[in-house]
C-alpha cells in the first residue's frame, strides 16, 4: 500500500504537470515546474532503497539548475518585450530551450538521468520515464525554436543512446537510454505535428509500462537476473518479447506505427538525412532490445513444457495482445476514414 503522505504528493505532482502545461504565462509555467519538482522529491524516498536519496539529491540538484537558467532567460527575454518570438536574441532562445531539454533529459544535456534511474524503484523509474516528460516537451512545443539546434539535440540523443545502450547490464539504465532514443524521436515528431507527438507519447507510455510491470513482477533489475525468469510461463515469455519488439519499433507491432507516422511526415518536409539517421540508429537500438530477449528466446532444458495461465494475469495479457494486433487494426481504421 502506497503511504498517505506518498498519494498526496503524488497528486500534487500531477498538478503541478497540469499547471505547467495549461499556463498562460511564462511565471506560472515556471512555478508548475517547481510545485512538480519539490512534489516528486518525496516519492523517491524509500526505506528499502540505500540509493534513493542519492538519486533524490542529484534529480534535485539538476532540476533545480535548470530552472534557474530557464528563468533567467525567461527574465532577459520578458525585460525587452511581452512575446517571445524568434525576433528576439536567438542565444536567449537556445539558453531556454536548453534549460528545458536538461529538464527532459535529452542528450547532451543527459547527464543525470541514467545516474537518477539507477537508485529507483520500479515505480519512480516509470513516473521518471512517462509523466516527467509531459511538461518539457509541451513547452517545447509550444516554444519558439531552432531547427538547427532540434536537429543537433535529435542527433545527439540517436548516437549517445545507442553507443552508451552497449554493454550496459543494468535494465534500468537499458530503459534510460532507450528513452533518450525514443525523445530523440518524439522531438522529431514535435516539430512537424502535435498529434502525432501525441500518439508516439501514449503508445511509448503503454509499452513502457507493460515492461515495467514485467520486471516488477520477477523483481529483476539486472540482466543476469532474467535468465531463469520466465521458464514456468510460455505466456509471460511471449508478453516480454513482444513488448521488446514493439518498444525498438518492429512492424507487426504497435510501436512501429508513431514511427511510420513521423517518417512519412519528415520525408514529406524534406528532413530526408535526419529520417536516415533515425532509422539507422533505432536500428542498432533493437539489437539492444534482442541481446535483452535472446535468454529468453533459448529454450532451456529446466523448462517447463506445458502453459500455466493465471486467470489474474487476464488484464495485463489483454494489453499485450492489443499490441500485437493493434497496428492492424489501424491501418485498417486509416483505410476506411
Amino acid at each position: 500500500m502506497m503511504k498517505l503522505y506518498k498519494i498526496i504528493f503524488f497528486n500534487s505532482m500531477m498538478l503541478g504537470t497540469l499547471i505547467s502545461i495549461s499556463s498562460y504565462s511564462w511565471l506560472s509555467m515556471w512555478m508548475g515546474l517547481e510545485i512538480n519538482l519539490l512534489s516528486i522529491i518525496p516519492l523517491f524516498s524509500s526505506t528499502k532503497n540505500i540509493f534513493s536519496s542519492e538519486s533524490s539529491l542529484k534529480y534535485f540538484i539538476t532540476q533545480a539548475l535548470a530552472s534557474l537558467i530557464l528563468l533567467f532567460s525567461i527574465i532577459m527575454m520578458l525585460s525587452t518585450t511581452e512575446f517571445i518570438t524568434k525576433t528576439l536574441n536567438p542565444t536567449l532562445l537556445i539558453l531556454l530551450n536548453s534549460a528545458l531539454m536538461t529538464k527532459l533529459g535529452a542528450a547532451p544535456f543527459h547527464f543525470w538521468f541514467p545516474e537518477v534511474m539507477e537508485g529507483l524503484n520500479w515505480f519512480n523509474c516509470l513516473i521518471m520515464l512517462t509523466w516527467q516528460k509531459i511538461a518539457p516537451m509541451i513547452l517545447i512545443m509550444n516554444n519558439q525554436f531552432n531547427n538547427n539546434f532540434m536537429v543537433f539535440i535529435i542527433m545527439m540523443s540517436l548516437i549517445i543512446s545507442t553507443t552508451m545502450g552497449f554493454n550496459q547490464i543494468s535494465l534500468r539504465k537499458i530503459l534510460t537510454f532507450s528513452s533518450i532514443n525514443h525523445i530523440a524521436w518524439m522531438i522529431s515528431s514535435m516539430m512537424i505535428s502535435f498529434t502525432i507527438w501525441l500518439i508516439y507519447f501514449l503508445i511509448y507510455s503503454l509499452i513502457t509500462i507493460n515492461i515495467i510491470i514485467m520486471f516488477l513482477y520477477f523483481n529483476s533489475f539486472y540482466m543476469k537476473q532474467l535468465i531463469n525468469s520466465f521458464n514456468n510461463n510460455k505466456m509471460l515469455k511471449f508478453s516480454f518479447m513482444v513488448n521488446f519488439l514493439s518498444l525498438g519499433g518492429l512492424p507487426p507491432f504497435i510501436g512501429f506505427m508513431p514511427k511510420w507516422l513521423t517518417i512519412n511526415w519528415m520525408i514529406n518536409n524534406n528532413f530526408y538525412l535526419l529520417t536516415f539517421l533515425l532509422i539507422t540508429l533505432t536500428l542498432i537500438m533493437l539489437y539492444i532490445y534482442i541481446r535483452i530477449i535472446f535468454t529468453s528466446l533459448i529454450m532451456s532444458y529446466t523448462e517447463n513444457k506445458t502453459t500455466n495461465i493465471n486467470p489474474n494475469k487476464f488484464l495485463f495479457y489483454f494489453t499485450n495482445f492489443i499490441l500485437i494486433t493493434s497496428l492492424i487494426m489501424c491501418t485498417y481504421l486509416f483505410n476506411f476514414l
